[in-house]
């Protein structure tokens, strides 16, 4: 991040520890931010020209914030937040539900002052987009916001991206896309690589793009961070629904996608007892494989059905998805059948802000049907066996991916080489497995026999949780069946 993002970013977040003492958490002040840089930044388009109208009604735009102080300010903007979320397009996504959780006035006065001492639209897009994805860290930092499960880190979507080189034109979506981490990194990857003609330029700002999320704060903050990426148009392309409901029809060239985690799909229902308890929630779909209540399973169905013949998917997916029998061995085998499954990335622990999670990316290309099997061979890749991460003392980096991206060789995938961390794996073997097993491993702990060279008592306790957390919800989700 340059010095100029870093100095503003620590700048805004120093002033939520002042509204912390308020009862203000990080996600309530990105939030606020979020309202208030985006009332900023259409006053300044219509100054310097960028856009022809506002959207937002000249009674609620960001003059009648600025001239305003004391309660009356207060007042007006808790009447302005409510008032635009009733508006249509992009400004219903950012303003949905949105609450004032500033409620001393004075301060909110302050916080207006500082958003307003800054030129937000003669700042590189590159800056902007630091500057926010930067909050959106810092949020996702903090423990009991719950936000982490929301933001993918951004070196693996580095590393993924690298991978299945997006390309000018292409319809690129993610139906869980959280705060659009997946877009933005295919985004200046696409920037990065081509020279873009007008065309193309226009496409990639305002069409290239389709998105769902479930959570609607989640859905404002993506939305907000896509805008101050320059990745915009009168109609938002985030859609706030649940993804899993229905097939949308849509079609695309590239699907990549980390979808929440939490095994299992609920809903809660009130009892005849007047008490709230949970209900599997499954999914009746044409397009399914196979019925379940597996969020996870569902989802990669789901992939499975958005992907254009042609096109390329990349899906995060935990380790049940690999080895789950019923349901998880339906989907396996269909999709080794029916898809080209040829790559898998073995996650390390540590990485995600998720606590107790062990995933995995699958990579997969969508074919025309055929009466013999579209994938020919697997190739693994274990980033996991001897790999120690933690998110603060020893975060993964991108350079950590770069043996991956070399060996999934993106030139030419067809032409790879066996590594010591790189095996490949033919059709006929995966199905003679157990259940059409995935959850392969090949290298040797070196933990279970080097005792003088274990890592840092911080990793060991961090892979213990990390173990433990994931056999917790293993047993929950045993406990879930037994008792439906």
């Amino acid at each position: 991040m340059s010095n100029d993002a870093t100095q503003l970013v620590n700048k805004l977040w120093n002033y939520c520890d002042v509204l912390r003492d308020d009862g203000v958490s990080y996600g309530d002040y990105v939030e606020q931010l979020t309202y208030l840089l985006f009332l900023k930044m259409d006053k300044e388009m219509q100054e310097i020209g960028f856009q022809k109208e506002s959207p937002v009604p000249e009674e609620y735009n960001w003059q009648s914030l600025v001239s305003k102080e004391g309660e009356e300010l207060e007042s007006h903007y808790r009447t302005l937040l409510q008032e635009l979320g009733t508006e249509d397009g992009l400004l219903s996504v950012i303003f949905s539900k949105a609450q004032n959780k500033i409620q001393d006035p004075a301060k909110l006065r302050r916080l207006v002052l500082m958003i307003d001492d800054e030129n937000w639209s003669g700042m590189d897009v590159d800056v902007k987009g630091e500057i926010y994805e930067g909050l959106l860290q810092k949020n996702a930092e903090d423990v009991k916001s719950g936000a982490g499960q929301y933001f993918t880190p951004r070196p693996l979507i580095k590393g993924i991206v690298e991978a299945v080189e997006p390309e000018p034109d292409q319809e690129i979506c993610d139906p869980a896309c959280g705060t659009g981490g997946f877009f933005l990194a295919a985004h200046d990857y696409i920037t990065e690589n081509y020279q873009l003609n007008k065309e193309q330029k226009q496409f990639l700002q305002h069409d290239a793009f389709r998105g769902w999320e479930i959570v609607d704060n989640t859905a404002r903050l993506c939305v907000m961070n896509l805008y101050l990426h320059g990745i915009n148009g009168e109609e938002s392309p985030i859609e706030v629904d649940d993804s899993l409901r229905s097939d949308p029809g849509e079609r695309f060239d590239l699907i990549l996608t980390n979808p929440p985690f939490g095994k299992k799909s609920s809903v809660t229902v009130m009892s005849a007892e007047g008490e709230a308890v949970k209900e599997s929630l499954t999914y009746e779909r044409d397009d399914f494989w196979a019925t379940t209540s597996n969020k996870q399973l569902n989802f990669l169905q789901h992939v499975k059905t958005l992907t254009k013949i042609g096109g390329t998917a990349a899906i995060v997916v935990p380790d049940n998805v690999l080895f789950e029998g019923g349901a998880g061995e339906t989907v396996r085998r269909k999709l080794l059948d029916e898809f080209d499954v040829h790559t898998l990335l073995r996650l390390p622990t540590g990485i995600f802000y998720a606590q107790g999670v062990k995933a995995n990316v699958l990579f997969f290309d969508a074919k025309p049907a055929q009466e013999e099997p579209w994938t020919d061979d697997l190739w693994i890749y274990d980033l996991r066996t001897n790999k120690h991460f933690t998110r603060k003392r020893d975060p993964l980096t991108y350079d950590n991916l770069k043996d991956f991206v070399e060996c999934y060789n993106p030139e030419n995938r067809h032409e790879r080489e066996e590594t010591e961390r790189f095996k490949s794996y033919s059709y006929e073997e995966l199905i003679e497995r157990d259940k059409a097993n995935l959850d392969i491993f090949w290298l040797k702990d070196d933990s279970l026999e080097d005792v003088e060279n274990l890592p840092s008592p911080e990793v060991l306790a961090a892979d213990i949780t990390e173990n433990l957390e994931a056999a917790l919800d293993q047993f929950s989700q045993i406990q879930s069946d037994l008792t439906e």
